[in-house]
């Protein structure tokens, strides 16, 4: 009997540490939702750009003054004081305490000072999450699929003129093809990774 309490009781020690583990995962995930749904305000993926290029604490009014100045398209020189002033305090009131909240940065209110945080330095946020962005890499790869299926049924039925290739060079061809689109892929991918450059990439890029 004792021999059956301890093995219960281990039981439920371990399904206690299943559902430990399952509502940190949870916990885990919900947390990276919410970081998404913060970071998908411009002002403060400029905020976060900025503090990803050298990851140093940085003075709001320094930071105020550059997103301004991606913001209004300008140079630092070239912000207005109430340009500056606009953006100074809708982050001092709204953007900052909020990504602050999610742990996104580390945020000062009294010293007026914004320090990157280790999931700072973790996140990875490319701006095909940003609406209007996107490009539906997805819907590429598929239609090169539905292509591909395409080709070799038509090479099976031997349709002219297909068949003036050989089936080698068409397999080299579609080879290619995925592998160009691969590599274009991770390009597009590094080129719109926050913190990388001098200017946010949706700026580099401009909206088309």
């Amino acid at each position: 009997m004792a021999q059956q309490h301890r093995t219960d009781e281990s039981r439920r020690v371990d399904r206690g540490e299943e559902t430990d583990a399952v509502d940190d995962a949870l916990e885990e995930d919900l947390s990276k939702g919410e970081i998404f749904e913060v970071l998908r305000n411009q002002r403060r993926r400029y905020v976060l750009h900025y503090l990803k290029q050298d990851g140093r604490p940085v003075e709001l009014g320094d930071l105020a003054q550059q997103v301004a100045a991606w913001e209004y398209e300008t140079t630092l020189e070239g912000v207005t004081p109430e340009q500056r002033k606009r953006v100074y305090t809708t982050l001092q009131q709204t953007h900052l305490p909020k990504m602050d909240e999610a742990g996104i940065l580390a945020f000062d209110s009294d010293a007026g000072r914004i320090e990157a945080t280790d999931r700072t330095r973790d996140i990875t946020v490319y701006l095909e999450i940003v609406p209007g962005h996107e490009f539906a890499w997805r819907e590429l790869y598929l239609s090169l699929g539905a292509v591909g299926c395409a080709l070799v049924a038509a090479l099976w039925l031997e349709i002219y003129p297909l068949t003036l290739l050989s089936d080698l060079t068409w397999a080299g061809i579609v080879s290619v093809t995925v592998t160009a689109t691969a590599v274009a892929h991770i390009y597009y991918e590094r080129q719109m990774r926050l913190g990388r450059g001098e200017q946010p990439p949706e700026l580099s890029f401009g909206d088309d």
